[in-house]
C-alpha cells in the first residue's frame, strides 16, 4: 500500500512539475518574442510543441510571432523563410482543429505576406482565399473580437486600395474593443490579443 501511495504521489508531482515547466517555458517564450527575439522565441515554442503535441498554442505562436514579423519586410529570404516557418507550424495543428477560428486567422494573414510581398503577382490569387478564412472565421466564432478586428483591418486596406468607404468596416473596428475588454481567456496563454491594434486602427479611421 506505501509502494502505491509512492508512485501515485510521485506521479502527481511528475504532473505538476510538468505543468510549471509548461507554464514557465510558455511564458519565457512570449517574453522573448516581445524583446523582438523571434528565432530564441521560436526555438523555444518548438521545444513546448514537441512536448506537448496536444496542444496547439506552442505551433499557433510559432505560426503567429512569424508571420505577422514577415509582413512588409524587405529582406525577401528573410520574409520566405518566417513565412514557410509559420505555415509548417500551422499545417500541424489545422489538420487536429480545421474549424479553429484563431488558427484560420494566422492562415489568412501567411497568405497576406505573400500578397503584400508581390501584390501584383498574388493579390488576385490570394484575396479571395483571405476573405473566404475571414468569412468562415466569422460564422464560427462571430463576437470573436480578433476576428472581427482582422476581417476589418484587411478589408481596410482593399477599401483604401480601391478609394472606396472604409467607415463600415471602421465601425467593426470600433465594434471589437468592448470584446476584447470582455474577453475571458478558456488559459492563461490563450489568444487575448489585439484591443492596442484595434485602439491603433481606430484613430486612423477617417469618419
Amino acid at each position: 500500500m506505501l509502494k502505491i501511495a509512492t508512485t501515485i504521489a510521485l506521479f502527481i508531482c511528475s504532473i505538476l512539475t510538468a505543468q510549471t515547466q509548461y507554464e514557465q517555458g510558455m511564458s519565457k517564450a512570449l517574453g522573448l518574442w516581445q524583446e523582438g527575439k523571434v528565432t530564441e522565441s521560436t526555438a523555444l515554442f518548438e521545444r513546448i510543441a514537441s512536448a506537448e503535441k496536444n496542444n496547439w498554442l506552442p505551433n499557433y505562436y510559432i505560426a503567429l510571432m512569424n508571420s505577422t514579423s514577415a509582413i512588409g519586410m524587405q529582406d525577401k529570404e528573410k520574409m520566405t523563410a518566417m513565412a514557410n516557418k509559420a505555415q509548417s507550424a500551422l499545417d500541424i495543428e489545422v489538420i487536429k482543429t480545421p474549424d479553429n477560428p484563431e488558427l484560420l486567422i494566422v492562415q489568412a494573414l501567411i497568405h497576406t505576406v505573400w500578397l503584400v510581398s508581390d501584390p501584383m503577382t498574388n493579390g488576385q490569387k490570394l484575396s479571395p482565399k483571405i476573405m473566404e478564412l475571414y468569412e468562415k472565421a466569422s460564422k464560427i466564432a462571430p463576437e470573436n473580437p480578433r476576428v472581427i478586428l482582422s476581417k476589418a483591418e484587411f478589408e481596410i486596406g482593399g477599401a483604401a486600395f480601391w478609394g472606396t468607404d472604409t467607415k463600415p468596416m471602421c465601425d467593426q473596428v470600433k465594434r471589437s474593443i468592448p470584446l476584447f475588454e470582455n474577453e475571458k481567456p478558456a488559459t492563461p496563454f490563450s489568444p487575448k490579443w489585439g484591443k492596442d491594434r484595434a485602439e491603433t486602427v481606430l484613430k486612423n479611421c477617417k469618419y
